[in-house]
């Protein structure tokens, strides 16, 4: 007797193939954390914008040089800290 094409493989590959959707669902892949403000999202909008394009002498990965591009511009967006110590009100 021959079977039909939807009975090859049975329960058994319709359970793996679920089981396989299951995991690649449930495990994001690289995740970002939420953002925390403007200037991260300004940030991470400008290093995907640049990763592409910007100088890689060192060979480094996509994700190392998105990242120094990140950090990079969240240094120049935070304000400088300029203590009150030392000085004196007049």
């Amino acid at each position: 007797m021959r079977r039909n094409r939807t009975e090859r493989g049975g329960p058994a590959r319709a359970m793996a193939c679920a089981g396989l959707l299951i995991v690649m669902g449930c495990s994001p892949a690289l995740a970002e954390p939420p953002i925390q403000g403007p200037e991260d999202a300004a940030c991470r909008a400008e290093a995907k914008a640049k990763v592409f394009s910007a100088p890689n002498p060192k060979g480094l990965e996509l994700e190392q040089v998105g990242r120094g591009l990140y950090h990079a511009c969240m240094k120049r967006s935070a304000p400088g800290k300029r203590g009150t110590r030392g000085r004196r009100a007049r």
